[in-house]
């Protein structure tokens, strides 16, 4: 067996016992499941009520990827324009910054006044929670290009379109896909947090509603089944990063000692 084969096994092991000590000391400890149901208790009620939260996850998902997809063209476009322009980034960054400092909770009402109840304060509250990942990290990888490099394509003739899709955008891709693992992470909890306040579907209406009604195990479903949706957006762009840039990943194959 090779070195990534063992780590991969060992993981799976401690994620596994993670979940056996938690079922253990629950049933150990008398702990209500009202307190904290145990794992057995999250995934019957997983299985026994599916049909009904599948349109609710479906929901979550189309809605936390709409907004992911429009923070990605918007954080793109925005980063590109700080990465490039100095005006862009002495005018836009403190913007940026004062705007991301803002708890999107407070944020949420206000699209509700906006666009009243619905998927659309959703959409734009995922949007606003992953986009500022992304122009950080464009306009990082575009601002650490090689100035002698690009002196260099300057003296060839090189347009400033060209220094940015030769030179810039290939040292980009890095950064970007490292923002888009994070980002996706953000949109669901912008939209949940949304879901929370302002749509009558989704699972994050399902855990405010279970909650009120002291159905813990379906909350904690809620959260098992967003971790899931999670780390599967994680891992895709994780195999999409691997194929497209894997030339700027470090060596995971490490002979054991």
């Amino acid at each position: 067996m090779g070195y990534a084969f063992r780590r991969r096994v060992w993981a799976a092991a401690l994620i596994l016992g993670f979940f056996l000590l938690w079922e253990i000391l629950c049933l150990a400890l008398g702990v209500s499941d009202l307190i904290l149901p145990r794992p057995s208790q999250i995934f019957a009620t997983l299985f026994d009520r599916m049909d009904v939260l599948w349109p609710h996850i479906l929901q979550t998902l189309w809605t936390t990827l709409l907004g992911f997809a429009l923070g990605v063209v918007v954080g793109v476009v925005i980063g590109a324009l700080i990465g490039t322009s100095r005006i862009a980034y002495d005018t836009a960054y403190p913007l940026l910054i004062g705007f991301s400092s803002i708890p999107k909770v407070a944020v949420v009402p206000v699209l509700v006044l906006w666009f009243g109840a619905g998927p659309v304060p959703a959409v734009l509250t995922a949007l606003a929670m992953c986009f500022f990942p992304i122009v950080v990290n464009i306009a990082t990888g575009l601002a650490s290009t090689e100035p002698e490099l690009e002196d260099v394509l300057k003296s060839l003739g090189a347009s400033k379109f060209d220094l940015l899709w030769n030179v810039g955008l290939p040292r980009t891709m890095p950064f970007f896909f490292a923002s888009l693992k994070i980002a996706a992470t953000f949109a669901f909890v912008g939209t949940v947090l949304a879901e929370t306040v302002a749509s009558n579907k989704g699972i994050g209406n399902v855990m405010m509603s279970a909650s009120s009604n002291f159905d813990v195990p379906l909350v904690f479903a809620g959260l098992f089944i967003l971790a899931f949706l999670g780390v599967a957006l994680y891992a895709i762009f994780s195999l999409i990063e691997t194929r497209f840039v894997g030339w700027a990943n470090r060596k995971t194959d490490l002979a054991s000692t």
